[in-house]
């Protein structure tokens, strides 16, 4: 290791990476201003924000929008919202590479919300314009159905918003994160952790959808209730682009995929090639590194330790090093940004299936609101069943508070961890809140059907159920209560544990396991209804009469599936190593600087993410 850091790599933590020019007693030049903070946020968080109102606001009543104002068959209508949702989550990879590699978040983040915006417009034309909709069908019988042409207006709105999406929510998340200094020695005195601030600002977004815009698509209009997600929406776009003479901006620096694949190449060419056993051997070359790794440097880990071929130097690769060919010699940083992507899958694939458990909450849950008793206050007021959702959004919101406020100081009195827990520990703990959860949802059904039955309502499906909506309260809360510690957790991780240049990227599979979830769910419910339909006790899920179905053994399966899933994530957990990073860190108040490694045995994972104190190992610089 080199025993002095080159002046472009001083940059003592002044947020957008300028250099601090010497000042004399005589001269004092003026100094570059700071960019990035605290006050980008406004801009920044309103953007994804109004994503998710607009997302919450346009979607979340699709489904009546489609079967009553566009008269679509109720399945016809099921598979279009789930065909473009699945593509909505699978866009956010395409926007994640295109913006890590060439465009850059800004100009990703412009794009997509551009495009979504389009989407939006279409949308709410398709709404407003009577040509553009069949003839109102009050009844719902004999309905003449939306034309192809209307047709295509809807679809391709729905195409726009799926395509701005992808550009949107991989970007703003990291774009958010690059405005801060990640360093530890600003951590403690942060007074709210970011990803919280994040997902608190998202969830109110959505929760202001669910219930203002509902309500007017529902009682005043369509055209209105798109209306104003279209604007709130372009209003984001302006906002966002007003900030930009603040935002610090980190550079693309070339595709992340392309630069995985030279490494596999690269030790597969020197598959034969003899193993190094001292690691200080291995290729490395700072300048051609420093694009990719402006907050320091991945060391070498004792992991796959196949793939430190591709930073073997042969007798052919030594006649140019400071120009290599990058398909036959890699160096130790980029083989460690191979490691860190395949040391992040084992626990990335864990948060699929507790989507997949989750799945029911838009569907099974709202027919049995829909069969309970659902007055408030008054007989003359009733809940609308969709709207139940509301109770898990706000036990999120509230949360994130009581964790940051109460739960984050009392669990640092015993781990001595600024961040309370680390976030492996936050993921399991909402593993296990969300088993909880289902095991819950079971017993609520047993005690709905055994009220019916008292009542001689088993076979009346359209009959209210004398037992109060309420009873689905703690279900919702306590799926609530395990996003707070899973979802939260899960982006944290997925961000801070991926390669600096690749942060878009790991931020896109947060999305992709929130597609594929939703997409195992569906099998899981249709292999259950389709088998259980051929016993002699009847189907688990019936088509009609959920009160002479078995929904109680659906959650438990469900339960029992999430048990082994959290037996596997604790597995992975316990293997699972910490990225070893080079990090330069303050060391006086003169100036001087200090490269400290960090290594996965003495470092815990926020201690890799900025969360935690530097490890003993610190190597002092003249």
């Amino acid at each position: 290791m080199e025993n002095r850091v080159e002046p472009e790599e001083k940059m003592a933590e002044n947020g957008g990476g300028e250099r601090q020019e010497p000042q004399t007693n005589n001269v004092r030049k003026k100094k570059k201003r700071v960019k990035g903070g605290i006050r980008t946020m406004p801009f920044i968080l309103a953007n994804d924000a109004c994503d998710r109102f607009a997302s919450s606001g346009s979607h979340a009543n699709m489904i009546t929008y489609l079967t009553n104002e566009l008269n679509m068959p109720l399945v016809k209508a099921s598979n279009t919202i789930t065909n473009f949702g699945g593509l909505g989550s699978f866009t956010p990879l395409i926007g994640a590479l295109i913006a890590d590699s060439f465009a850059g978040r800004f100009w990703t983040i412009i794009v997509g919300s551009l495009i979504y915006e389009l989407g939006l417009v279409s949308m709410t034309l398709s709404a407003t314009l009577p040509h553009l909709r069949p003839p109102p069908c009050p009844t719902q019988e004999n309905c003449k159905e939306a034309s192809s042409s209307q047709l295509g207006i809807l679809y391709l709105s729905l195409l726009l918003s799926s395509i701005g999406s992808g550009g949107i929510r991989p970007c703003v998340v990291t774009f958010a994160a690059d405005q801060f200094d990640m360093s530890k020695a600003k951590v403690e005195s942060r007074k709210w952790n970011f990803f919280n601030w994040y997902y608190f600002c998202t969830g109110t977004a959505s929760l202001i959808a669910l219930t203002v815009v509902v309500y007017i698509q529902d009682n005043v209009g369509w055209g209105l209730g798109l209306g104003i997600p279209t604007i709130i929406m372009a209003v984001s776009v302006l906002a966002f682009v007003l900030g930009s003479p603040l935002y610090r901006r980190v550079k693309p620096s070339g595709s992340p995929l392309v630069r995985l694949v030279q490494v596999i190449v690269a030790a597969v060419k020197k598959r034969k090639a003899v193993a190094q056993e001292d690691p200080s051997l291995l290729y490395e070359n700072r300048e051609l590194d420093a694009g990719i790794s402006s907050t320091g440097r991945l060391l070498h880990s004792g992991q796959y330790k196949w793939f430190d071929r591709a930073a073997i130097v042969t007798e052919d690769d030594g006649r140019d090093l400071n120009s290599p060919n990058l398909w036959r010699l890699a160096t130790v940083h980029r083989v460690e940004e191979l490691k860190c992507i395949i040391r992040m899958l084992p626990i990335w694939a864990a948060g699929i299936l507790l989507i997949a458990s989750n799945s029911h909450q838009g569907s099974f849950v709202i027919v049995q609101a829909r069969s309970m008793d659902r007055n408030l206050f008054s007989p003359s007021f009733q809940i609308p069943p969709a709207s139940m959702s509301v109770f898990g959004t706000l036990t999120v919101l509230i949360g994130l508070v009581l964790y940051e406020r109460l739960f984050v100081p009392f669990a640092r009195r015993y781990t001595k961890n600024p961040s309370g827990i680390t976030c492996l520990q936050r993921m399991g703990i909402g593993f296990a809140v969300n088993i909880i959860a289902t095991i819950v949802s079971a017993f609520v059904e047993i005690k709905r059907k055994q009220v019916a039955a008292h009542h001689g309502l088993l076979d009346k499906p359209t009959a209210t159920i004398p037992i109060s909506v309420f009873w689905l309260l703690p279900q919702f809360c306590l799926h609530g209560i395990a996003e707070v510690f899973m979802s939260v957790g899960h982006l944290e991780f997925l961000y801070d544990q991926s390669p600096e240049s690749m942060r878009s990227t790991a931020v896109a599979l947060y999305w992709m396991a929130t597609s594929v979830g939703n997409y195992i769910g569906t099998i899981i419910v249709t292999l259950v209804h389709e088998y259980t339909g051929k016993g002699k006790e009847g189907n688990w899920l019936p088509d009609r009469n959920l009160n002479r179905g078995k929904l109680e053994d659906y959650y438990l399966l469900v339960s029992g599936i999430q048990l082994l899933n959290l037996v596997y994530f604790v597995i992975a957990a316990w293997f699972y190593k910490y990225k070893p990073l080079e990090v330069v860190i303050e060391s006086n108040g003169e100036g001087d600087v200090e490269l400290a490694k960090e290594s996965a045995k003495d470092i815990t994972l926020d201690d890799a993410t900025g969360n935690g104190e530097v490890g003993e190992n610190k190597v002092e610089t003249n």
